[in-house]
């Protein structure tokens, strides 16, 4: 395999973002792949895009304006329009759908398929005619069928993926109707139309990152994706990670300028990429490239003709595939043998083998295994969870552990402004007021917290001055980010003519160690932040959290009148002011939710970056009692080994980073777990990218939506739930279809080995045999509509291909045992005992060996007693029936000698139906032992 090959092998899951969502940030990083290509072999392309990014990196911000055609203010409509119909929508190449006759032939080649048509070549071959016209109607039904269902579940997929999308914030100039008229008319009212546009003020204007074209101005900040290739206008405290595109571990902080030239596009401190994600800070951007024309978008044209890497639920099922076809290819040569020794006919054994080996392979697996995922997929979607990968329903059907965060899951997410203090717990319209000037003038990631600052003033809620206060000139400067290393983030403003004011508000202790002051409760009086007041600080801080409350600290510090630029250095020195403390009580749902999951094997654990009081202290109002916790700076300080040994014994972990919660997960995952991880902030992205799946919500920011599997419209434990038993309700119905297929079919293959060695002909004609594998196979359609029985879901459930073989071995015989005994009744009881009663014989093993085929699906369906216990579906009942009902008829009606049989004596059916009782006798004997000894 060349390098080239290798690379699209690598990266083709990386970036099929949006059609097939695989979770990029888990490949391997762009640069290292580019780097192993050749010069020779990089596609024209992303040779020009890269001339061109390096182009506009080395300009200055009017030089870049002018290139790209673009104005301060940003585009107007026309001009949108315009570049959309040049540059099409900011799209990836993604896999798309495939032409209908693509599609068509991608449903026929399957294993199955071509074994299939193969023997139907040999019967054309030996003028077998009635055989290739049955063999043909199979393998034309088996496609047909996977086209149809296949293309229902596609569009179904593209439905519920156009609920969940993901937007960017864009500057345009709104053009009035005044400017559009003078800018229609002659050369110089277009000039004087120019001149307008550019009077017109710009407005930010949330759209789908789709619509974008180049020219366009973004404002960036944490949380938010990358949305094009881009050059950085302004920029403040701006990290950004590229760990997709470079393989960095850290995020880099980008700049509007630079200083000097770089050797690499991606270490340009004034470009962002497509594909990657803002951590903290906040930007102005210009769209340079779009869609296919960006770094990420080049090289996903590129792959998306490579074969997908398979997930590891299709490597399950490809391996059940696979398993069945070496069955098959090991049985033929020896029924082809016996058969061919016994009987002399070589050619006759020959077809017969090959209808043992299409006995064997399982031509509906593939639409079954499709039609199921999409119906659970579409019925997951009335219960407001949205499946961006089908195949991440196993994983939800296996999921044992539920990590989730606190603020929005356990609790309403509706958090109040409850308290506002000096630093000794006295109530205090200072702190409130530079509270909320804080939250006003910030522009980053203004989340909860500042809303309900914000709301709280805007009712006058215990602050009488507010209007007065709210009316001064107060002007900001410049402002410092929040990241989730500081957890704090400050702006500068200033009043009149008097110095700039820096506030600072934040996670309390992080808070403290900026502090080097303390308000005395008056406006100039300071203490000095000594040991002795620590202590007395986190005595009251602690005791508003065990009230409930989650505090935040608030300080200050004035700046030199002539200091214009701001950095995170400059939070030092600070004075705590006091604290602004908030309510968020659990839900209602949360505790029944919590004790739902519970009965249903899963267990949930809460990782929070809160404080352990306060989180203890909703916790144990929602059920999780006096449970034990671990916080950051503990996980800090342990080894992996130690803390795998932790995580099992803790369910509420505090203080996180975004680094403690992904260890956490991987750690639960190393020890066998199946891990899901419920999150929708950036802090969360890491965490839902180790999980074995990830849930986010419509809601979340754009990073914690790019590497969820599962999207919930509604943030509640509840919704949740109910995804994961509808999951496992899917899940099940494939393992029904798969343990029916193998067991059966290896019973058929036992049977026909026992008959080949001691009868003087075939105990069956190839062509009966196809017909009869051919209507089974028609009776698994309803698989996919068939309901599932609640003690199956009541726990995990877990993809093991090995637990196949061992049901295969234990229940294949049971249906052997029976067509034993009908060779033996056809043989003695009917006298069908020689070549010229054959048909006689082989009518009889026909109709039982179909019908118990039939009703193995009724007896494996569950573990219950059938049609007692556990009623099947109208749709599979349905389709039993009629199987059944054609079986019976079919060697009674005209086309019996067609396919070689005769009408059966009357006699026959009493014993038929004793047959049939006593298989379901026997299978529902063995079902107990099994259950007994290896569960179901």
């Amino acid at each position: 395999m060349n390098s080239f090959e290798t690379v699209l092998r690598t990266l083709f899951s990386l970036f099929l973002t949006r059609r097939h969502t695989h979770r990029y940030f888990r490949r391997q990083a762009i640069l290292e792949s580019l780097n192993r290509l050749g010069t020779e072999e990089r596609p024209a392309s992303l040779r020009y895009e890269s001339r061109k990014m390096r182009q506009v990196a080395t300009d200055d911000v009017p030089a870049v304006l002018s290139r790209m055609d673009s104005s301060p203010e940003g585009l107007t409509s026309a001009q949108v329009e315009s570049r959309r119909a040049q540059f099409g929508p900011n799209e990836v190449e993604h896999e798309k759908p495939l032409p209908a006759w693509r599609h068509l032939g991608r449903c026929y080649g399957n294993p199955f398929n071509l074994l299939l048509t193969a023997l139907a070549l040999i019967s054309a071959l030996t003028h077998d005619m009635k055989a290739t016209v049955v063999i043909g109607t199979m393998v034309v039904l088996s496609t047909l069928i996977r086209f149809v269902q296949e293309g229902r579940s596609n569009r179904a997929a593209e439905r519920l993926k156009a609920m969940v999308s993901n937007t960017a914030t864009v500057i345009r100039r709104q053009v009035s109707d005044a400017a559009a008229v003078v800018g229609a008319g002659s050369d110089g009212a277009r000039c004087c139309g120019e001149h307008l546009d550019t009077t017109q003020s710009a407005e930010p204007v949330e759209l789908p990152i789709s619509d974008l074209v180049p020219g366009d101005h973004v404002i960036l900040s944490a949380g938010d994706m990358i949305p094009a290739d881009c050059r950085v206008l302004t920029a403040r405290d701006l990290f950004v990670s590229q760990g997709a595109m470079t393989g960095e571990s850290l995020p880099v902080e980008k700049f509007s300028e630079i200083d000097r030239p770089f050797t690499s596009v991606f270490e340009t401190p004034n470009l962002v990429f497509m594909g990657t994600n803002v951590v903290s800070g906040s930007a102005t951007a210009l769209v340079v490239a779009t869609g296919p024309r960006t770094c990420f978008g080049t090289l996903s044209a590129r792959v998306t003709a490579s074969d997908r890497t398979p997930t590891a639920f299709e490597a399950g099922v490809n391996s059940v595939s696979w398993l069945l076809i070496r069955f098959a290819l090991v049985m033929a040569p020896v029924v082809l043998l016996i058969n061919g020794l016994t009987k002399g006919d070589w050619v006759d054994a020959s077809l017969f083998a090959l209808s043992v080996a299409v006995g064997l392979t399982p031509e509906m697996l593939p639409m079954i295994v499709t039609s199921t995922l999409a119906r659970g997929a579409v019925t997951l979607s009335r219960r407001k969870v949205i499946v961006k990968r089908l195949d991440a329903i196993q994983n939800f059907g296996a999921m044992d552990i539920l990590c989730t965060d606190k603020t929005g899951t356990i609790t309403q997410d509706r958090i109040a402004l409850a308290r506002h203090t000096d630093v000794f717990g006295a109530p205090s319209g200072d702190v409130l007021r530079y509270a909320w000037l804080n939250s006003f003038h910030q522009t980053g990631l203004r989340n909860l917290l500042d809303r309900a600052v914000l709301e709280h003033v805007a009712l006058d809620h215990d602050a009488p001055d507010a209007q007065d206060w709210r009316k001064q000139e107060w002007r900001k400067i410049d402002e410092i980010p929040f990241d989730f290393e500081r957890r704090r983030m400050s702006v500068i403003v200033a009043e009149g003519d008097n110095p700039p004011l820096l506030i600072c508000k934040g996670a309390v202790e992080e808070m403290l160690a900026a502090c080097t002051w303390v308000s005395d409760g008056e406006s100039t009086g300071a203490l000095p932040l000594d040991a002795a007041m620590l202590v007395r600080l986190r005595a009251v801080t602690q005791d508003l959290n065990r009230q409930g409350l989650r505090v935040v600290a608030v300080a200050v510090r004035e700046m030199p009148s002539a200091q214009s630029v701001y950095s995170v250095k400059d939070e030092a020195g600070l004075m705590l002011v006091g604290y602004i403390a908030f309510l968020d009580p659990p839900k209602e749902t949360t505790a029944p939710a919590l004790n739902a999951l519970a009965a249903h094997g899963v267990e949930v654990k809460v990782l929070t970056g809160d404080s352990e009081l306060v989180t203890a202290q909703v916790c144990a109002q929602v059920g999780f009692g006096h449970a034990r916790f671990l916080t950051g700076p503990q996980i800090e300080k342990m080894s992996d080994a130690v803390l795998a040994h932790a995580v099992s014994k803790h369910r509420i972990f505090a203080r996180l980073t975004p680094q403690h919660k992904e260890r956490i997960v991987r750690a639960l995952r190393d020890g066998g777990h199946v891990v899901g991880f419920l999150g929708d902030g950036i802090n969360d992205a890491a965490a839902l990218r180790a999980a074995d799946i990830g849930i986010s919500v419509d809601t979340g920011v754009d990073i914690a939506k790019e590497a969820a599997d599962i999207i919930l419209l509604e943030k509640s434990l509840m919704v949740l739930e109910e995804g994961v038993l509808e999951g496992r309700r899917t899940f099940c119905n494939m393992l029904k279809y798969i343990r029916m297929t193998a067991s059966s079919n290896f019973g058929n293959v036992f049977s026909v080995l026992v008959g080949s060695a001691f009868l003087p002909f075939l105990p069956m004609l190839p062509l009966q045999l196809l017909v009869q594998n051919l209507l089974y196979d028609l009776s698994q359609t309803a698989i996919p509509f068939d309901r599932v029985d609640r003690g199956l879901i009541a726990r995990p459930l877990k993809w093991n291909p090995r637990d196949l073989g061992r049901f295969m071995l234990f229940f294949g015989p049971v249906s052997s045992v029976f067509d034993i005994a009908t060779f033996v009744l056809m043989w003695h009881v009917f006298g069908a005992n020689s070549v010229a009663r054959q048909s006689l014989f082989q009518s009889g093993w026909f109709v039982e060996g179909l019908l118990t085929q039939t009703l193995i699906v009724h007896m494996i369906r569950t573990p219950e007693r059938p049609f007692i216990d556990s009623r099947a579906a109208w749709p599979l009942m349905l389709m039993t029936v009629l199987i059944a009902a054609i079986g019976i008829a079919l060697p009674l009606s005209p086309l019996a000698g067609y396919f070689g049989l005769q009408a059966l004596p009357l006699g026959y059916y009493p014993w038929l139906a004793g047959m049939i009782m006593g298989y379901a006798v026997l299978t529902t004997v063995m079902k107990k032992l099994y259950i007994r000894r290896f569960g179901w």
